[in-house]
């Protein structure tokens, strides 16, 4: 295997960990895709939580296992990364986990709208969708996956399981996780207040292209 890869792969994993998007457990996976080439490296340990470089495996996008072991366990959800890689060109990383409040939603197949600015400036102005319902790894649960994935929207949530994320670099992957997590978050907290409101659909454009416009006008200095 390429150990700089594998290193890609340990420290997306840290990040998802750090970033707090994830289950007391830790369970979740993090692929990478390999630039020109039909395959990419995948966590195959039980918990992202302390990932080591001898938990990373190498996989054809077809699901082959080329170097590496596997269990059972994680290989069941390869299909959903494979499915994202070979329906998307542009997409570098995908992440599954099972962050509480994002899976919270997912468990009551509630989508999440545009509750926090931060969607919207992140790809997610018209929120988060809800995949049916299939067994996990399923040809059912994939093709529900696919069928909920809208163009240019970097997320979904998993029916009773969880949330797949997916975005040209790890970087923006595990940032998009934080925000899906942060804006459920906000949602849950917000049902004691009446619930949570969102935002008019001509502003969520306006804070998108306000976001550009600073990141255009790059770094200031004194």
């Amino acid at each position: 295997m390429d150990s700089s890869f594998v290193e890609q792969v340990v420290a997306a994993a840290a990040s998802v960990v750090a970033s707090g998007a994830i289950s007391a457990n830790g369970h979740g996976n993090v692929s990478l895709r390999v630039p020109g080439a039909d395959e990419m490296y995948y966590t195959a340990a039980p918990s992202l939580r302390g990932l080591r470089p001898d938990g990373v495996v190498r996989l054809a996008l077809d699901g082959t296992l080329l170097e590496g072991n596997l269990p059972p366990i994680q290989g069941a959800v390869v299909a959903m990364h494979t499915a994202m890689y070979r329906d998307q060109p542009d997409v570098g990383c995908v992440l599954h986990t099972h962050s509480p409040f994002a899976t919270a939603h997912a468990v009551a197949r509630r989508p999440i709208d545009c509750w926090i600015e931060a969607l919207a400036m992140f790809g997610l102005a018209d929120g988060v969708p809800v995949a049916a319902y299939g067994p996990r790894g399923s040809e059912r649960a994939v093709a529900n996956i696919r069928a909920a994935v809208r163009p240019g929207v970097p997320a979904v949530l998993l029916a009773n399981h969880g949330v797949l994320v997916f975005h040209r670099t790890p970087e923006l992957a595990v940032l998009v996780g934080e925000v899906v997590e942060e804006a459920a978050q906000a949602a849950i907290n917000a049902a004691s207040l009446g619930g949570p409101v969102a935002i008019p659909a001509d502003l969520r454009a306006a804070a998108l292209q306000r976001a550009m416009a600073f990141d255009a006008a790059g770094t200031k200095t004194a």
